[in-house]
């Protein structure tokens, strides 16, 4: 079994366009698990009309381990609640790939559906998951990324101290935890649909510096546990 995992804070207006994009799915086997922030709009609601777990969650990292302590799955897929599968043999192309493959943690390359300054800035993410796959420091994003789940227990899953760049700190621990065995790539088979809010909210360059003052931050002084550059978790309920 699958079991998906599904971070979730007044989502009302984005979870819909996921669950059904995963109803459709031609692979059945699995479950969903969505960890809620204590949501004020309809987000449990609505999780719970398509047969979701509701488990109480947090910030995107704490939310994610949560998540796993009632999973039942062998395999995990952590995706985001503004994400989408747009094909409905996402879930079964992405898991043969993973099996085929012999991956331990996996990650596919972002779909944007957007402005033209939001597909560069996530083209540029893209380009860096296809260079860095091969090093011991991969990027991987929250909003999409399969693990086994003895895997993610080993590592103790997501570290909740970090506010940005938690996902790529988990992938990271994950190969070197035993180093040169545990095979990360980058999917092939599959994209994942992304949603370009952030750059609507906040604007590129916004965005932009905090990931740049982020990276540099970890290159430098370590791992950014006081979200010094100001990453916002909830600005996204709609008025």
């Amino acid at each position: 079994m699958l079991s998906i995992i599904i971070p979730a804070k007044n989502e009302e207006k984005y979870l819909p366009k996921l669950l059904r994009s995963i109803k459709r799915q031609t692979f059945k086997d699995y479950e969903i698990i969505v960890a809620d922030n204590n949501s004020k709009d309809k987000t449990k609601k609505i999780a719970g009309r398509y047969g979701c777990k509701i488990v109480k969650g947090g910030l995107p990292g704490k939310a994610r381990n949560q998540g796993v302590k009632f999973a039942k799955g062998d395999d995990l897929l952590f995706l985001d609640a503004d994400t989408e599968l747009k094909t409905r043999n996402f879930l079964k192309k992405a898991i043969k790939e993973f099996k085929e493959r012999k991956l331990d943690v996996a990650a596919p390359l972002i779909y944007l559906h957007g402005k033209k300054m939001d597909k560069l800035y996530f083209d540029f993410w893209n380009r860096l998951m296809e260079l860095f796959q091969y090093s011991l420091t991969p990027f991987a994003g929250g909003w999409c990324i399969f693990i086994k789940k003895n895997l993610h227990n080993k590592i103790n899953g997501f570290d909740e101290r970090i506010t940005l760049g938690e996902d790529s700190d988990y992938v990271q621990r994950a190969i070197r935890s035993k180093l040169f065995k545990i095979k990360f790539k980058v999917l092939k088979s599959v994209k994942i649909q992304v949603s370009p809010r952030r750059f609507e909210k906040e604007g590129h360059l916004k965005v932009a510096a905090q990931g740049i003052g982020t990276g540099l931050h970890w290159a430098l002084l370590g791992k950014d546990k006081k979200n010094k550059f100001g990453y916002k978790f909830d600005i996204y309920k709609e008025n």
